[in-house]
């Protein structure tokens, strides 16, 4: 398989066409190789518009949602980020490339095993991994200019925003499905946060997530 052949496709056929078209978003992904973050038996699908298994019933996102999610914080490199679910480790890798650091928490320890194994391989030293459940809130008690959640969640913690820096951004996919919307929550000097919709999309719930209280008769 010719990956670069595969990777200059999916920008050019998935990202791009997603309205990605922040020339740093795009060269991260032509720098950050996604195959080395892909199950061996996926590797193939290493660039295919879908999600992959990584165990768990979890998934790597479509590239074109993790080009987004890039696109839409703007990480700059003076900032730190702490992002809920490392998975492979792929989008902490893209993360930890724009960033001065990134704390990600994973709650299965093969996945944050697997991460750092991959996150080495790939020489992204930028990056503490925690094993834990981060469903809820940040683990620590650190604040953080960006707040990256990778699962879905009923309703967003005001947890995470709490922990979040003055001028911070936080991303989440908030709902259930099958309405569920991508938004980025930003805190204003004053304490004040402003919501913005950027995305409809479909992504699995994180184990342990917050859920509304129900009506029931």
């Amino acid at each position: 398989m010719n990956f670069e052949q595969a990777r200059f496709n999916m920008v050019e056929q998935q990202i791009r066409p997603w309205e990605v078209l922040d020339p740093e978003v795009l060269g991260l992904l032509f720098e950050v190789k996604r195959e080395l973050f892909v199950p061996g038996p996926h590797k193939a699908l290493a660039f295919a518009d879908m999600e992959i298994p990584i165990g768990h019933g979890e998934a790597m996102m479509q590239p074109k949602v993790e080009a987004r999610i890039l696109q839409e914080l703007a990480v700059r490199p003076e900032e730190t980020v702490y992002e809920v679910g490392t998975g492979s480790g792929y989008l902490t890798a893209l993360l930890g490339r724009r960033a001065k650091h990134v704390t990600s928490a994973e709650i299965h320890d093969d996945l944050h095993a697997g991460a750092a194994a991959n996150l080495a391989r790939a020489g992204i030293a930028n990056v503490t991994l925690l094993r834990g459940d981060s469903a809820r809130a940040p683990l620590g008690g650190t604040d953080f200019d960006v707040i990256v959640i990778t699962g879905s969640t009923p309703e967003l913690p005001r947890a995470f925003l709490d922990r979040l820096n003055p001028g911070g951004r936080l991303f989440a996919v908030v709902g259930d499905a099958p309405v569920m919307k991508a938004v980025v929550v930003e805190r204003g000097a004053g304490g004040s946060f402003r919501r913005t919709e950027v995305f409809e999309t479909i992504l699995k719930p994180l184990v342990n997530a917050q859920a509304p209280a129900r009506f029931r008769f």
